[in-house]
């Protein structure tokens, strides 16, 4: 990214670039200091980041999961050393519960501090439950904006496997453990019900003359507490298809929002207001 910046010439003010920090990273053998929230590997990841970016500093640091293992008081206290020194100007959260965003902010008002502004957490049209139901009370008392990513579920919600298995697809590899143990964990029944569904959405993306990747993606940015989605691209076509979805979020009115909880039938409990 740093050689790109570069490369480019593009403007500092102009990206909106984050990284986080929790697993061990490229540099050290410590596996005890080289994991998780500590005060230690917080600073220490967050300069290693910055010298291979070669930046100054990053708009958002994302604690990369939780760490049960360290104090909240000093993970807080050590993410505002960030902000402080000017190496990051927000922080956030990935994976985290709503009890564990909630106890941050207690900590960071108890302290005077920043709280997490933002979570990274999957979210598609048949993954929505946390999202929508969940968190609801954070939106809306912390102002806490969401970075989803896994917005076509893996593929799924592309309508590329309502045939079958692609040779070429993520779904026909057995080597990469957590794809191959998609299966085990879905089921045959399950799967086949998530097709189905994607089958039956076909005819609204041909109705606003879309892709249905292009549907599922404006589908997540229609929620109005998704600050940002993050896309996969294996294509330069892809990247450009990526971008339709700005405006064709725009075109998901209420109506046809509605048509797609009908046909997905797992509308939450606690519905989000929709822009």
């Amino acid at each position: 990214m740093g050689q790109a910046i570069r490369k480019f010439g593009w403007k500092r003010n102009d990206l909106v670039i984050a990284t986080k920090i929790y697993w061990d990273s490229a540099f050290g053998d410590n596996k005890v200091n080289n994991v998780g929230l500590s005060r230690k590997h917080i600073i220490e990841g967050m300069e290693g980041s910055l010298e291979r970016l070669q930046l100054s500093y990053v708009d958002v640091v994302f604690a990369h999961r939780p760490d049960r293992q360290t104090p909240m008081e000093e993970t807080v206290r050590a993410f505002n050393h960030l902000i402080n020194t000017g190496k990051a100007l927000y922080w956030g959260t990935s994976e985290w519960s709503p009890d564990e965003i909630e106890r941050a902010w207690r900590y960071a008002d108890k302290l005077g501090l920043i709280g997490p502004l933002a979570e990274q957490s999957r979210y598609n049209m048949l993954e929505r439950s946390k999202i929508e139901n969940d968190f609801f009370h954070l939106y809306r008392e912390h102002g806490l904006g969401l970075t989803s990513f896994s917005p076509l579920r893996q593929g799924i919600l592309t309508g590329k496997y309502k045939n079958g298995i692609p040779e070429d697809s993520r779904f026909a590899q057995t080597k990469v453990e957590f794809v191959a143990g998609y299966w085990k964990r879905t089921g045959k029944e399950q799967w086949e019900a998530q097709i189905q569904a994607v089958v039956k959405l076909e005819p609204i993306a041909e109705r606003l003359g879309i892709k249905q990747s292009v549907l599922a993606l404006a589908w997540v940015l229609a929620n109005p507490n998704v600050s940002s989605a993050i896309t996969g691209a294996s294509s330069p076509a892809q990247v450009f298809e990526n971008i339709e979805t700005i405006a064709a979020y725009k075109e998901l009115t209420p109506e046809i929002l509605t048509e797609i909880d009908e046909i997905l039938n797992n509308k939450p409990a606690v519905i989000i207001e929709r822009c």
